[in-house]
């Protein structure tokens, strides 16, 4: 059997996982990876393809909508031991999205870390039970093998006090009431590899993780300075379906006057809001960049305009600005929104290679620009099995 370390990061209805073979260095690339979509629902199904990106598994779990976390991983555990994959699992490495104010590093996993970790649940009731779930399963299904929790919000810990500190009492915000940041493990693994594609590594680079859940962060020395997530994961930009950044007083108002409450305005600003609020169709940025209808027009150039603004502010937040790094699903794969930010950054001495960024190269900024741009794809589930080789000593 060959050793491997399993990362995992599980959601409300999903498993996300990925094993690496256990070997010094740790390959970036997964041996086998995937996801079980479904849990909770009649369709739970398990997906999984090999290191050359072959898919190996392709299957509907059994036992329907009573399966849960525990017997999802049960199914998984079993499917690596029965088809031949030869892995026997010496390590569990987590995604966890809060870390606190305890937490500024990954850490292994014990009685005194759950409880704490629990805490945090107040923090972030949409994603930490359920990071919480998985570790729960697997410590019951693998008593023996050790677990590492690697947090979202441990990058960030870097960031002056100033740029955590909301102008609130003192009493609140002692009680955690403070910008916290989150997509951290993808931008430590930016800030790792960064100095392999530019000599402005430990300049002034803002990162622009562009997904379904967006953020931009500002580092100098591949430190964290600002970021544009705060205490939730719903500030900053315009994401998928997350309004980002609100007036809190339209909050009220809508409370108030449209009668909604706390469950009511957590389904509007988490699920209903973003992109699939602007356009009203969908949140997938392939549908609104195919899409003739002007509200998606709309939606792409809200997305575009609230980075180009942010981008503004994390460069005055770092003292200028000498690489800008796309990141995340749209960041690495969408060229046409690369440009319209580029475009509208020109005033920052920001000058792209047309050609460059049509074919998705690693730099994209043309020879004279003042600013490198890159496009690094990112590789969380290879920074949690790193962290967790690292912290265990295998």
């Amino acid at each position: 059997m060959k050793p491997g370390i399993l990362t995992i990061n599980a959601g409300s209805s999903s498993i996300k996982f990925a094993l690496f073979e256990q070997a010094d260095p740790l390959s970036e690339k997964a041996a086998i990876s995937g996801q079980i979509d479904g849990i909770g629902t009649t369709d739970i199904r398990l997906v999984a393809k090999n290191q050359s990106g072959q898919r190996i598994a392709d299957q509907i779990l059994p036992g329907g909508a009573t399966t849960d976390h525990k017997q999802a991983f049960d199914h998984l555990l079993h499917w690596f031991t029965t088809n031949g994959n030869g892995y026997q699992i010496i390590a569990v490495g987590h995604r966890v999205v809060h870390g606190g104010d305890c937490y500024s590093k990954p850490v292994a996993i014990d009685d005194a870390v759950l409880a704490q970790l629990a805490q945090y649940s107040k923090l972030a009731p949409l994603h930490q039970p359920h990071n919480l779930n998985g570790i729960y399963a697997l410590e019951a299904i693998l008593p023996e093998v050790p677990q590492v929790a690697c947090f979202d919000t441990a990058f960030h810990r870097t960031q002056p006090n100033v740029a955590q500190t909301y102008g609130l009492p003192r009493a609140i915000t002692a009680e955690g009431a403070k910008r916290y940041g989150f997509h951290g493990i993808s931008y430590e693994y930016i800030a790792r590899v960064l100095s392999q594609h530019t000599s402005r590594a430990d300049g002034r680079v803002v990162v622009a993780h562009l997904g379904n859940g967006a953020s931009m962060s500002a580092m100098v020395n591949r430190k964290c300075l600002a970021t544009t997530m705060g205490f939730s994961t719903i500030d900053g930009l315009v994401m998928g379906t997350r309004c980002g950044a609100i007036d809190p007083g339209l909050i009220l108002h809508l409370m108030e006057n449209n009668k909604l409450g706390v469950k009511e305005m957590t389904q509007l600003l988490y699920k209903e809001s973003g992109l699939l609020g602007v356009l009203g169709i969908s949140q997938d940025m392939r549908t609104l960049v195919s899409s003739d209808k002007p509200e998606a027009k709309e939606a792409i150039e809200l997305f575009c305009y609230r980075i180009v603004r942010e981008l503004g502010s994390l460069s005055a937040a770092a003292g200028g600005l000498d690489a800008l790094v796309f990141t995340g699903g749209i960041g690495e794969h969408n060229p046409g929104l690369r440009d319209r930010i580029c475009q509208q950054a020109q005033w920052q001495g920001v000058i792209l290679d047309p050609e460059a960024n049509a074919r998705g190269d690693l730099l994209i900024s043309a020879a004279g620009s003042a600013v490198d741009v890159l496009v690094i794809p990112t590789n969380e589930e290879w920074m949690i099995a790193r962290h967790a080789q690292a912290l265990l000593g295998l």
